[in-house]
């Protein structure tokens, strides 16, 4: 029986990049790259227009909500939830990647390692599994080791008001883009901010600096 063909997105602002992404992939008989784009905006019309399996993407895009690259990604998961995700990234900050988990994208790659981690990222993000490169996986065994052992990850309400303030919005407009209550969101920042180890504004505001 044959296998089923992988339609595959590629999405990055650098042609380069988009250029080695395809050759990481040419060859492949079970893999056809479907799509490419350089801005979330293409993204979109790409996803609107074509199927697709797998989306390989960059974690800062231009056209991203907020210029937040979770932003993108909360929406593709809950327009998408059965698209398999592969998010390529320079950050390095153990905060993006918990973050992206949370959101059930486990296939990470550090554009600082090797581009044979593509292939298995892509099949892997295909089959629901997790896939991490050396350097994201070094990045999460260093924070894991940092962390204490009854800290907890940030909940899913917790991660969304952390990404509107360090997108720029005050407590005051979270809570009424959230219709929640002020006091609501001022305690999940500040539970947030705790579990983080973030005693003051602008260290959370660092921890998300590119």
């Amino acid at each position: 029986m044959a296998t089923a063909e992988i339609k595959v997105f590629l999405v990055d602002d650098h042609p380069s990049v988009l250029s080695g992404l395809e050759h990481a992939l040419q060859g492949q008989r079970s893999i056809r790259v479907a799509g490419k784009a350089n801005s979330a905006t293409a993204l979109w019309d790409m996803l609107a227009s074509q199927p697709c399996d797998v989306l390989v993407s960059d974690y800062s895009m231009p056209g991203c909500e907020s210029g937040d690259g979770a932003a993108m990604f909360e929406r593709l998961r809950r327009l998408y939830p059965e698209l398999g995700i592969v998010v390529l990234t320079m950050m390095d900050n153990a905060l993006v990647v918990r973050s992206l988990r949370g959101l059930g994208i486990h296939c990470i790659l550090s554009k600082s390692d090797a581009i044979e981690h593509l292939l298995p990222a892509v099949y892997g993000a295909m089959a629901k599994t997790a896939y991490f490169s050396p350097a994201v996986e070094r990045l999460l065994e260093a924070d894991h080791l940092a962390q204490p052992a009854d800290k907890r990850a940030l909940t899913a309400r917790e991660a969304e008001v952390v990404r509107l303030f360090v997108a720029g919005l005050t407590v005051n407009d979270i809570a009424a883009k959230l219709k929640r209550s002020k006091q609501t969101i001022s305690t999940q920042k500040a539970s947030a901010m705790r579990k983080l180890g973030a005693e003051r504004d602008a260290d959370l505001l660092l921890l998300f600096k590119p």
